[in-house]
């Protein structure tokens, strides 16, 4: 039996990436998968077919989830479909990096709408669910950089913050209800952005790195897993940095 037998996990920007790998540990692990994207596109569809695989139910939802609206409807439509919902990973995520100089109003105002905003969104649809169920597990997926910071990621260095705290706020208000709320902060995890990075910015990061590789996806997949599973029943408003000891 998986970690994750009978439940329900809803992932947001789940079509690639470390959603996607989420969504296929979960599955692999005995859950059923309801996701969301801005479209539902090829991606999405390709990801459907391979959580079909594990043999588990799954859907996707086109979603715009900086929507408020838009994201209590799609709540409404998952809870319906799947008759519950045991966990929620707000991942949805973007960058519109630029010196705070430089920035503009709409570079910050997109990065906290989907960043931010959307998991409370996304919170605030799913939390009365979870507490008819007196049960339910929250993971805010956050950054290092949202621990520390980072120049010219003044935007997004904020929204991640910001989903550390509501993790942390959400934990404390929720946890009577048996309902728990953690935060990952990953690193440098090897995606097709980091990937096209140039060879020496590349170099410099691996030589912060004490294990000295960037992180995948799995690593995160696998924290997430934990966090979602009943071994984690004790461990609320917790930020659990995945960074191969970067930043001990």
């Amino acid at each position: 039996m998986g970690l994750l037998e009978g439940k329900v996990a809803l992932i947001t920007g789940a079509a690639r990436g470390i959603g996607k790998a989420i969504a296929l540990k979960y599955a692999s692990e005995g859950a059923d998968i309801a996701f969301t994207d801005l479209v539902i596109n090829e991606d999405a569809e390709k990801t459907v077919a391979e959580i079909e695989a594990f043999g588990h139910k799954v859907k996707a939802y086109a979603s715009n989830a900086a929507n408020f609206d838009e994201t209590h409807e799609v709540v409404e439509q998952i809870k319906a479909d799947f008759g519950k919902i045991d966990i929620l990973v707000n991942n949805a995520g973007i960058t519109k990096d630029g010196l705070m100089l430089k920035m503009t109003e709409q570079q910050w105002d997109a990065v906290l709408a989907v960043n931010l905003k959307s998991a409370f969104n996304f919170i605030h649809a799913v939390i009365p669910v979870m507490m008819r169920q007196k049960a339910g597990s929250i993971i805010n997926m956050s950054s290092v950089v949202g621990v520390h910071g980072n120049a010219a990621q003044a935007n997004y260095a904020a929204s991640k913050a910001g989903l550390i705290a509501l993790a942390k706020s959400i934990g404390q208000e929720m946890g009577r209800k048996g309902i728990r709320a953690n935060a990952i902060a990953p690193g440098f995890i090897e995606t097709a952005m980091t990937q096209a990075l140039p060879e020496e910015v590349r170099a410099e990061w691996m030589e912060r790195i004490p294990l000295r590789r960037g992180g995948t996806v799995e690593d995160i997949a696998n924290v997430a897993t934990f966090l979602a599973s009943d071994m984690s029943s004790y461990v609320s408003g917790q930020v659990i940095q995945v960074d191969g000891g970067m930043n001990m």
